[in-house]
């Protein structure tokens, strides 16, 4: 066995450890934004680009009952949905997204939100992250979302060294069965949110801190 092979079982034996410990410790684990179709989803995660949950949700209560298809998306002037959506920040931009977005789908997918990463990512305002929540939360087809949570809890726990989103979702896509990805996402998120926080690291209420690759280097500090 190369040494390659046995850091790659190592990894994947860690990430089975953290996946047991975090589901039996947030059993109610999933994605936070509301939604009811695969267009909510989409349109949620574009709005939640440098915006809490909690707003966009706020937002969406009302913009899911105004605008139900894509079509209404689509037709409707930039100018309204900017106002729709201008709690969520930087809504000039989101509001382009969206109507350019919705337009495609109406024109080259009737309608319909589609199912695969290559197509989801040619959608203005759609990156890798939201191309994996809707596939992931909508379609239940595995996929791996990467935010700020993953990103730093991943590096934290020593399941990567990587520092770009891409890179980061590849390596955890090698050791973490693909059936969980999407799940392991969720779980890391809210850990992230309630233990492995950004600035105060709770340590020492953490399941997982005996695989944790920071807790062990900092010589229990936290």
């Amino acid at each position: 066995m190369t040494n390659k092979t046995k850091n790659i079982n190592d990894q994947k034996a860690k990430a089975k450890i953290i996946f047991r410990i975090l589901s039996i410790t947030y059993p109610e684990a999933k994605i936070a934004l509301k939604f009811s179709t695969p267009i909510e989803l989409l349109i949620a995660t574009i709005l939640s680009a440098q915006c809490t949950d909690k707003k966009v949700n706020e937002v969406t209560t009302l913009l899911f009952k105004k605008y139900k298809k894509a079509k209404d998306y689509a037709e409707t002037p930039l100018s309204e949905l900017q106002k729709a959506i201008k709690q969520t920040g930087f809504f000039r931009q989101k509001a382009k997204s969206i109507k350019g977005a919705m337009q495609i789908v109406v024109q080259q997918y009737g309608g319909d939100i589609p199912k695969s990463m290559n197509e989801l990512t040619k959608l203005p305002g759609v990156g890798r992250k939201t191309a994996n929540v809707v596939l992931g939360n909508a379609f239940n087809i595995p996929g791996l979302p990467v935010d700020t949570h993953v990103t730093r809890l991943s590096q934290r726990l020593g399941l990567t060294k990587k520092t770009t989103a891409e890179d980061i979702e590849q390596e955890l896509n090698a050791i973490v069965p693909k059936q969980h990805w999407t799940m392991f996402s969720h779980l890391l998120i809210h850990h992230g949110r309630q233990t492995c926080k950004a600035r105060a690291m709770l340590c020492s209420s953490c399941p997982i801190s005996k695989v944790c690759d920071m807790y062990s280097t900092l010589g229990n500090k936290y």
